[in-house]
């Protein structure tokens, strides 16, 4: 067995290289410890977009003086030189590993590049004699006295253009630069620029008026990624006897595409009325060009503006967020001869998720859980609004059955077609320890009896916000000492880990509580999330999780 010290050496020159479709080469050391692989965040190397991967894919892990690859239950498995591995794997110089779209070199003997430095010497030491200096200015390059290959109108287009666009403009305002540039750049009469919107092409700036383009032009910029100069359309056989070009007297035209890669965005037109100088094949290549730069910083103000408008989403989530914190319950109630815990959390950074308790004059208490479908903004809005009609509700002290009536007629008239509501309402009564309930399409809720038998609590109807004039009934359990209730939301009992798609599901979840029923309610909740975290495997919660528990102590 190597010593720690040796082994660390060994590992300090031992790399993959990893080849990836559009990411060109990515190489990555290996040591001391494992190294994950897959499309999930929790991964050391991360690849989201590779529709091949698992989410937890492969491991590189140490092997004893050596590296191996381990695959981890992935769907599409790892292949070594093309044979597909059923287990840890011992590499060798130069194997190839595949896995989705990635292909992955080892390479022991790697040795990383020396660190970059930069120094500076006197000009005394230096060892190579030279003449003397050739300076020259950027302002000199644009003036008379610039080379004759500056002073060439396409070079001073471009680095005008380079100049102007180097600014943070706005969007709009940028589009109407271009365009301006453009036409000064090849002498044109007049232009449009006009970019893709959602397959349709819009304006965006224009020097002129009523342009009629003829689709041939359109349809060959956008799907040829072509240059089109028309010298002179009068004499051109594709052009001359189209009536686009012929009533607006148009003699000479160019569209260039606006092009980033091999993705086309939009278009420039130009054109002229008169052949006192016609558009040359030195202007068309100047436009073209002009348009890809101008394309570039389209695309880089666009991400701009999303960032933007990203940053301001997010403080308002954070501040929904905060909002939404402050209606849930912030500790539960204290309850002679009971213990109440619950605990509630969203996927994203505000959620549809809900729960509460309500206590009446005459000591006896409401406990409720709610899940709108969905996830984010739209749902927390719905839940924020069902929370409002609760409160509402059961300060009129019907029975379950009627509260849930009315709350879903109220739902029905303004929920959206595409959305409903699962809800479970419940009023404790602590002097009798009767529990009497209706299940508006919520996931039951388990009572565990001290003896570890299980009983699920499904009376009730349908979802709300559907059916307006939905009948609900209920029914009642009594809980004894030692007896408890969970509520939960199906993102709980739904949870997935990280490599493979099984539920966490019911049947697991009363397992636990069945083993832990003696335990405090909070403890109880504690343990129960730490155990469907471990289940997890890290996976991030695809859905809101909520559970409440209602504990039966007996004592008074």
């Amino acid at each position: 067995m190597a010593s720690e010290p040796a082994r660390s050496r060994a590992f300090a020159d031992v790399a993959i290289v990893i080849r990836a479709p559009d990411a060109g080469l990515r190489r990555v050391p290996l040591g001391p410890g494992p190294l994950s692989l897959g499309r999930s965040a929790v991964n050391d190397l991360c690849y989201p977009d590779d529709p091949g991967l698992s989410r937890r894919h492969l491991l590189f892990e140490p092997s004893g003086e050596g590296w191996a690859v381990r695959d981890l239950g992935s769907k599409n498995g790892t292949q070594v030189n093309g044979v597909r591995i059923a287990g840890p794997h011992l590499l060798e110089a130069g194997d190839r590993v595949s896995a989705g779209r990635l292909n992955i070199e080892y390479q022991p003997g790697y040795e990383p590049p020396p660190g970059e430095s930069v120094s500076f010497v006197d000009s005394e030491e230096a060892s190579v004699p030279y003449s003397g200096p050739l300076v020259t200015t950027l302002h000199s390059l644009m003036g008379r006295t610039a080379p004759a290959a500056f002073q060439s109108r396409p070079v001073q287009a471009l680095i005008k253009a380079g100049q102007e666009l180097l600014g943070h403009r706005p969007l709009e305002e940028l589009f109407q630069l271009i365009l301006d540039l453009s036409v000064q750049a090849v002498g044109a009469s007049r232009g449009v620029l006009m970019t893709l919107e959602r397959g349709e092409l819009v304006v965006r700036a224009a020097r002129g008026e009523g342009f009629r383009i003829s689709t041939a032009v359109r349809d060959r910029i956008l799907s040829e990624k072509a240059s089109l100069l028309v010298r002179d359309a009068q004499f051109d056989d594709a052009f001359r006897e189209r009536q686009s070009i012929v009533q607006q007297h148009v003699r000479s035209m160019m569209a260039v595409p606006l092009q980033t890669r091999d993705q086309v965005t939009g278009l420039i037109y130009v054109d002229m009325p008169h052949l006192v100088q016609p558009f040359a094949e030195e202007e068309l290549s100047l436009l073209t060009v002009m348009a890809n730069v101008a394309a570039i910083r389209i695309e880089q103000a666009r991400l701009v503006e999303v960032e933007q408008a990203e940053r301001i989403m997010a403080r308002e989530l954070a501040q929904a967020a905060e909002i939404q914190r402050a209606l849930l319950p912030d500790h539960a109630p204290e309850i002679p001869g009971f213990q109440l815990a619950g605990h509630t959390e969203s996927c994203r950074t505000v959620g549809g998720d809900y729960y509460d308790y309500l206590p009446f004059e005459d000591g006896r208490l409401a406990v409720l859980a709610g899940d709108v479908a969905g996830k984010g903004m739209s749902a927390a809005l719905l839940m924020s609004s069902l929370q409002a009609r609760v409160q509402v509700l059961a300060e009129t002290r019907g029975n379950p059955a009627e509260v849930v009536e009315r709350l879903n007629r109220s739902i029905a008239v303004n929920c959206p077609d595409n959305r409903f509501i699962t809800f479970f309402y419940s009023v404790l009564d602590p002097a009798t320890g009767e529990l009497r309930y209706s299940n508006a399409g919520h996931n039951p809720p388990l009572v565990v009896r001290s003896d570890g038998t299980i009983e699920r609590l499904e009376t009730g109807g349908t979802v709300l916000g559907i059916l307006p004039k939905q009948r609900y009934e209920e029914s009642s359990v009594i809980l004894r000492p030692g007896d408890l209730v969970a509520f939960y939301t199906d993102g709980v009992t739904e949870a997935c880990p990280a490599d493979r798609d099984e539920e966490f599901d019911e049947e697991r979840l009363a397992r636990f509580l069945i083993e832990h029923r003696f335990e405090p309610a909070a403890a109880i909740i504690e343990g129960a999330l730490a155990c469907l975290r471990q289940w997890m495997s890290g996976a991030a919660p695809g859905d809101d999780l909520t559970l409440v528990v209602v504990r039966s102590t007996g004592a008074v």
